[in-house]
């Protein structure tokens, strides 16, 4: 497995869990291999050390020189447009989806449940059609609409010529 997201100056990382769990931060510098000096500038997390352990890599990289200032951490961050790129991935919209969820009211999970049963039986209908169109399309001709064999054409005109010769 070759790794692409690396420990960095300017790596944009997710806190899992922890006071700020959920929000993004800058690693701004490496104090040792456990533990990294990380500001979020734009998400509310104040300048402090944390350790590897709590944070996940994203795929955004700052650039700003190392143990950079606030002020310059936040114009990095407003000028690559962090908050927006992180909305946009899959990464995010999975998490809001999980904490959508789990936010749902009893009635709110009744209504999805009646939703799905419903969208289950339209596509269950339109498989039963298609299924029925197609079981029509590679039937075989029934028996009185099969036209007869070629031999038995030939010798039923030859018998009627034989009977007009004899006329």
């Amino acid at each position: 497995m070759v790794f692409k997201r690396f420990v960095e100056i300017g790596r944009v990382a997710f806190i899992s869990f922890g006071p700020h769990a959920g929000k993004l931060v800058a690693i701004v510098d490496v104090i040792d291999q456990n533990r990294a000096l990380v500001d979020g500038p734009c998400s509310g997390v104040r300048r402090q050390a944390m350790p590897f352990k709590c944070m996940q890599l994203t795929d955004f990289v700052l650039k700003f020189p190392h143990s950079a200032r606030q002020k310059c951490v936040r114009l990095a961050w407003e000028k690559e447009n962090i908050n927006a790129k992180w909305a946009a991935t899959r990464w995010a919209k999975k998490i809001e989806a999980r904490e959508k969820k789990a936010k749902m009211t009893d009635f709110d999970r009744y209504k999805v449940m009646k939703a799905k049963k419903m969208r289950n039986r339209i596509i269950k209908h339109e498989m039963k059609k298609l299924q029925k169109m197609a079981s029509k399309k590679g039937k075989k001709p029934e028996k009185s609409e099969k036209p007869e064999k070629p031999g038995k054409v030939q010798k039923s005109q030859k018998v009627q010529k034989a009977q007009k010769a004899q006329k």
